[in-house]
């Protein structure tokens, strides 16, 4: 083998190993629609083609309400079809009783959910637009709020509802450096490495913000005992393992709640007992049953698993949600 021989596959191997390199950065990097969201309190992502590749044949439409169902004709798209992926960012309003309510949104969208129909039907509602770093920014007026819509690629969109145009400014910016898989906000940057690897769905921070009512977390009329402000990673996987992970103030903090918790799901338990035998409430029953909790120093982890039996049921038509008993301490 001569010198230029060896040279030349002495190149070729450190393509190769720098290649292999950036592949595996990429896989443990966050997805890129998260990656432009803004600095935020509480970040959800949900990747939707996964049901879309293995539920296709059971999904169909929800019935609409006829003002949704003219807008989906309107612009062409079909959130239930053409959605891929979700990346939320919430923002916690100063004044929760002011116009704004207490949380704000920002979202990157990614699938079939650009073009020239949506194009028009922004341009005849929007009350004003703005040019920004090569973008139109409409704004459309929405319930007392602003909500700032941009498409920033040709499968990608910018939503923002906050107060101020600097979230979708953000968003904007970020796409320009979109190819650095390290990139964005400071809370992804913090807790991203918490989220399991091949999840499907997660969120990390102040994700109970959406569900606080008066200080404390409500999901499907329970009151968990966390509070709204709470550092939580959530989790689900495409094997149905959901995990939940909050990170308490001390470790005689996450001793008390993980008691407080374990509690909680036995007497969940045993609320659900009674409830008709249908598929969305066995599949509450068999989500109970797997649930447990654990607690490591300041932090207190609930795993359970959505079995896939629950998943086809629920995007099958008619879209059966679970009956929830009433809440402890309250009447029937």
């Amino acid at each position: 083998m001569n010198k230029r021989t060896r040279r030349t596959l002495w190149v070729v191997a450190a393509v190769l190993i720098l290649l292999a390199v950036a592949i595996f950065l990429r896989s443990k990097a966050p997805p890129e629609a998260a990656r432009l969201l803004p600095e935020s309190d509480g970040i959800l992502y949900f990747n939707l083609k996964p049901v879309h590749a293995f539920f296709h044949k059971d999904l169909k439409a929800p019935e609409r309400v006829p003002e949704y169902q003219q807008f989906i004709d309107a612009i062409g798209i079909d959130p239930e079809r053409d959605l891929d992926e979700a990346a939320i960012a919430l923002h916690r309003m100063q004044n929760p009783n002011g116009p704004n309510g207490p949380v704000a949104y920002s979202m990157v969208l990614t699938g079939k959910i650009t073009g020239q129909r949506l194009n028009a039907w922004l341009g005849a509602h929007a009350v004003s637009r703005e040019s920004y770093a090569g973008h139109t920014v409409y704004s459309i007026p929405s319930e007392g709020r602003t909500v700032r819509v941009a498409q920033i690629g040709y499968d990608m969109l910018a939503v923002s509802n906050t107060p101020t145009p600097e979230q979708i400014h953000s968003i904007i910016d970020r796409h320009r450096t979109a190819a650095l898989p390290f990139a964005g906000s400071t809370l992804l940057r913090q807790h991203f490495h918490d989220v399991p690897l091949l999840s499907q769905a997660w969120g990390v921070g102040q994700i109970g913000l959406p569900f606080s009512e008066s200080g404390t977390i409500k999901i499907l009329g329970l009151s968990l005992p966390l509070e709204a402000d709470s550092t939580i990673i959530a989790s689900l996987g495409w094997t149905g393992a959901l995990r939940i992970e909050e990170i308490a103030a001390s470790d005689k903090v996450a001793t008390r709640q993980a008691a407080a918790l374990a509690t909680l799901i036995t007497l969940a338990r045993g609320f659900t007992v009674p409830l008709a035998d249908n598929a969305a409430n066995n599949g509450l029953k068999d989500l109970l049953k797997t649930a447990e909790v654990t607690q490591k120093h300041d932090r207190v982890v609930v795993t359970a698993t959505l079995e896939h039996s629950f998943f086809s049921e629920a995007t099958a038509g008619g879209n059966p949600q679970p009956t929830v008993p009433p809440s402890p301490g309250t009447s029937k």
